[in-house]
């Protein structure tokens, strides 16, 4: 497998803190705030158009590089991996078995930038 690299334009909101309390259909839940949201979207439109031919199947390596706009952001690439497989790039985010993340620190141009890679035992 040819490695897959793109990068993500825009400022990585992390999983686990950017949730909300909502009532849905009068149910209390916790749903992604508008940080969030607004990364998954631009992080899948931009993941699609670079998206193989079929998603891969396989044990995969994944390196990171999260570019932050300040120093507050916890690093946290887990929206990434929903991401990668919302827009048809893995079939699964729990194919990614090998992992390499690295903080950066941009405040002019935040983005995520992943190399995926066929982890051969």
């Amino acid at each position: 497998m040819t490695p897959w690299t793109c990068i993500v334009y825009a400022e990585c909101a992390s999983k686990a803190n950017s949730r909300k309390f909502a009532l849905v259909r009068g149910k209390p839940m916790f749903i992604k705030a508008e940080k969030a949201l607004a990364f998954e979207k631009a992080a899948v439109a931009m993941m699609w158009l670079k998206r193989p031919a079929a998603p891969f199947d396989c044990d995969l390596k994944v390196t990171c590089r999260i570019y932050y706009p300040t120093r507050r952001n916890d690093l946290d690439p887990s929206l990434c991996w929903d991401c990668l497989q919302k827009a048809g790039v893995i079939a699964n985010d729990r194919l990614l078995k090998e992992q390499h993340i690295h903080w950066g620190l941009d405040p002019a141009q935040p983005r995520v930038e992943i190399t995926l890679e066929e982890l051969v035992a």
